[in-house]
């Protein structure tokens, strides 16, 4: 088995972690690449010299590898989607982070969960994802995303109104601090902050949550995928920001912009004794009596 490790320089313990990633994989007898910029921060500091091959991008990995583990948080996984893109390779995340709806598996259990890695004792859960189309290419090949697309004011302007159509039919005018259209991955994420609903993976849905919106009579919609989301965007300010999970981009009135599902899904590695459940009430605390 060959292995792909990913990681960012804000993890915290991070080098504690990544040791006992490449150890496991030593004794399993498994190879690794590293992310190169992963790869120069740990020489500062890491205490033995890593001296496997590096990969900077999706094209170097793509048929090279069979699962790229993540090292951190959520948003450290979300960053693994442009180098996984539709190449199909699973993705498995350890939690350094503090939710850990994406990045699934503890510190603790790195030694388990590398070994139920190489002896087959996982599943995978296949994600869907949205892709944005519009009339500037604003993202470039890298217009998808695992999570949501967010329409935001910038900095302090005053509130925006954002058109949305279905399909080219008009659903509503948005008046608000933005627009988030969310997977059903990325419903326990920034739309769920904003009361939007969770859905569970499998739904074949989007939710179109407002974010701060004026009128409190409007609420979040849950649309099935197979619609076509378009947005049209103004306000008194003349840029608004557009987002991609992490990735963001300034636009103006000029954009329009169209949602829909992409056609190819990202894999994450999911152990024998995880769910979607167990990972709500666990992550959520429901259950849990808190009038201590």
């Amino acid at each position: 088995m060959k292995v792909a490790i990913y990681g960012r320089e804000s993890v915290r313990n991070l080098e504690n972690l990544f040791d006992q990633v490449v150890k496991n994989l030593e004794q399993a007898r498994c190879s690794y690449v590293v992310y190169a910029p992963f790869k120069e921060y740990l020489k500062k500091t890491y205490k033995r010299q890593i001296e496997s091959p590096a990969f900077r991008d999706h094209s170097e990995i793509r048929g090279q590898v069979d699962i790229l583990i993540s090292i951190g948080g959520d948003g450290t996984l979300l960053d693994t989607i442009a180098l996984v893109r539709d190449s199909k390779i699973p993705v498995m995340g350890i939690n350094a982070g503090r939710m850990g709806f994406l990045a699934s598996i503890p510190t603790e259990k790195i030694a388990y969960a590398i070994d139920c890695l190489v002896k087959g004792r996982y599943d995978l859960d296949h994600r869907s994802l949205l892709r944005l189309e519009s009339n500037h290419d604003i993202f470039g090949d890298m217009n998808f995303a695992l999570n949501e697309l967010t329409i935001h004011k910038k900095e302090t302007a005053s509130m925006i109104t954002i058109h949305t159509y279905l399909n080219g039919e008009y659903l509503n005018s948005y008046w608000a601090d933005g627009l988030i259209i969310a997977t059903p991955t990325g419903s326990t994420g920034y739309s769920l902050s904003c009361n939007g609903p969770i859905i569970f993976p499998q739904s074949e849905n989007f939710v179109i949550t407002p974010i701060a919106p004026h009128n409190l009579n409007v609420r979040p919609i849950i649309v099935s995928d197979k619609n076509v989301i378009s947005l049209e965007v103004e306000g008194r300010s003349s840029n608004f920001m557009a987002s991609l999970d992490s990735r963001s981009f300034t636009i103006d009135s000029s954009v329009q912009m169209a949602v829909r599902k992409e056609n190819f899904y990202i894999s994450l590695v999911r152990l024998h004794d995880q769910n979607f459940l167990s990972t709500l009430r666990q992550k959520l605390m429901w259950g849990l009596d808190s009038r201590n």
